[in-house]
């Protein structure tokens, strides 16, 4: 297996990548409830933090849990 390293482009991938678990590193505990509430929330952070990254961890737990479905939809400023 190759080395890991400190990513700077894309998503982390754990067997490739150091980071942080992305799941606590959000507060993933209260997300669940916001989403059966029918609420939502936003991350919001600066670039290279980590959003897609705990984006795509949260998809798959919700996914896996097998109660709810989900699917990354990012939402991105237009530019002129």
């Amino acid at each position: 297996m190759d080395e890991k390293f400190f990513n700077t482009a894309g998503p982390g991938k754990e067997n490739k990548h150091y980071i942080v678990d992305p799941l606590r590193r959000v507060g993933y505990d209260e997300i669940p409830n916001l989403i059966r509430q029918e609420r939502y929330f936003v991350l919001y952070a600066p670039r290279q933090t980590g959003k897609t990254t705990s984006l795509l961890a949260m998809v798959g737990q919700i996914n896996g849990e097998g109660r709810d479905w989900s699917t990354p939809w990012p939402i991105r400023r237009l530019s002129k």
